[in-house]
């Protein structure tokens, strides 16, 4: 897919996990904030970011800006993802599964904020491994960028003709 540009989206932006991290000066400690986000536009297109700044406001401004130049698209079919995956990065995996009307979004931490900004209502997630907050984002991410939509998949297969 193209270029996607943030502009014209209108975009909900999550704070996943907002850490204080220290520097050990000659004077005492330093301290700085990391901030991990999620912007989606609820139809598809999902981005992460992570932003680090002396300030808890700052941080977070940050993330949402490098989130909004890292979005990917992926299709929704009836409101859940249109067919199994699974998602690696690092120790972390996150098998992402299709589910039926009703269902929810059946996930933990935050994989759940990553469905519930990118639009997607139906699914059942289960992470294994890793618990770290970014590396299972991540792994999330890879899962949702590699998803195709069933007809793609069915003309690579050889499924279902181009003519009609």
């Amino acid at each position: 897919m193209g270029k996607i540009d943030p502009n014209k989206l209108t975009l909900t932006e999550k704070v996943i996990f907002i850490n204080r991290v220290a520097k050990v000066v000659k004077g005492g400690r330093r301290f700085s904030f990391t901030a991990l986000v999620v912007v989606g536009d609820s139809n598809g297109t999902v981005g992460l970011g992570k932003g680090k700044a002396n300030e808890v406001p700052e941080a977070i401004r940050k993330a949402v800006d490098k989130a909004k130049r890292s979005l990917v698209q992926f299709p929704i079919k009836d409101g859940t993802i249109p067919h199994r995956i699974m998602g690696r990065f690092g120790a972390g995996k996150v098998v992402m599964n299709p589910g039926r009307d009703g269902t929810g979004i059946i996930a933990g931490g935050p994989v759940r904020a990553v469905l519930e900004v990118s639009g997607v209502h139906n699914v059942v997630a289960k992470s294994i491994g890793s618990n770290n907050a970014f590396n299972c984002l991540k792994a999330a991410f890879d899962g949702l960028s590699r998803l195709q939509d069933p007809e793609t998949v069915m003309r690579i297969v050889g499924k279902l003709s181009t003519q009609n």
